[in-house]
């Protein structure tokens, strides 16, 4: 808004110089004083509107600015509560992070995670959608014939496997020599919950059919919890694939309310929470009752 009242008051005074010499010229060439009047009649009129605009728009920065600060100290006060919030709700419990965007996600996600007292034991993202260069080497040492978009589905599912089981540790290998796969933590260890962090700012890596839903698969046949999450501000939301797959879902995972969420989520308390049309509501109450399912 600001922006267009500059522009506005930029044509308004082009319109004023225009009829400044519009006045000259008539007092010069016509000498007729009833033009001369009437023109600087108007000039007074848009010097009035000149000035009223420019009045409004100090106001709307000054209003712009003291909101900028009050988001500022609402963030401040979040962050301050939210350790208060969560303390020792995800005590001993271990949960593994699966990125399959290939761009990557906060580390305060891990953070809200450990201040609830739980433990994320680790952390593995895809890269360029698991798809490899020349997929025929690692064929023929797996004794597999699927192809694109079938062979994604595949080493996503092992992947999982692998960090569930801490097998395919060679198959984990040449994946990461390969560039289409980053791991990090202790795999083959017990976990309590999985997280899957979606959400894409590429339609081209949006591949939840052969990628997530693989991983959600395996882990729900292990009867472990999945909770699939996402930051607010992604192009493309995974979030309606997720709820296809009835896990619980936080789609604004990079805010202070979506940290809590999650961590609610994981204590016990599913559902689809967030910002966008896909969420039935902001996030749990901290008192609603418990289900540790992770489904809805």
């Amino acid at each position: 808004m600001i922006i267009d009242l500059k522009y506005h008051i930029a044509s308004l005074v082009a319109v004023f110089l225009a009829l400044g010499l519009g006045i000259l010229i008539g007092t010069t060439m016509l000498g007729n004083e009833t033009i001369v009047e009437n023109q600087k009649q108007l000039t007074d009129r848009m010097e009035a509107q000149l000035e009223s605009l420019r009045q409004n728009n100090e106001a709307i920065q000054a209003r712009a600015d003291s909101l900028e600060m009050e988001n500022n100290l609402q963030k401040e006060f979040e962050r301050n509560v939210l350790p208060v919030l969560v303390a020792g709700r995800l005590d001993g419990k271990t949960i593994a992070v699966i990125e399959t965007n290939s761009y990557g996600f906060s580390d305060v996600v891990v953070e809200a995670i450990e201040l609830a007292g739980g433990r994320v034991s680790s952390v593995t993202t895809v890269l360029n959608g698991l798809q490899l260069e020349d997929p025929e080497p690692l064929k023929q040492e797996m004794g597999w014939s699927e192809n694109g978009p079938g062979l994604a589905a595949l080493l996503a599912g092992e992947t999982a496997r692998a960090i569930h089981t801490g097998g395919n540790q060679a198959l984990l290998n040449h994946l990461e020599e390969a560039q289409v796969l980053s791991t990090g933590g202790d795999y083959g260890v017990a976990v309590d919950a999985v997280i899957v962090f979606g959400g894409s700012l590429d339609e081209s890596l949006m591949k939840t059919g052969v990628l997530d839903v693989p991983v959600i698969e395996y882990f729900q046949s292990q009867k472990i919890p999945v909770f699939g999450v996402e930051e607010s501000g992604v192009a493309y939301s995974y979030m309606k694939d997720y709820q296809k797959m009835r896990i619980s879902t936080v789609d604004n995972v990079d805010t202070v309310a979506g940290q809590l969420s999650l961590v609610l989520s994981l204590e016990g308390k599913p559902g689809h929470y967030g910002v966008k049309s896909t969420a039935q509501k902001l996030m749990p109450s901290p008192g609603e009752g418990d289900d540790s399912s992770g489904g809805r």
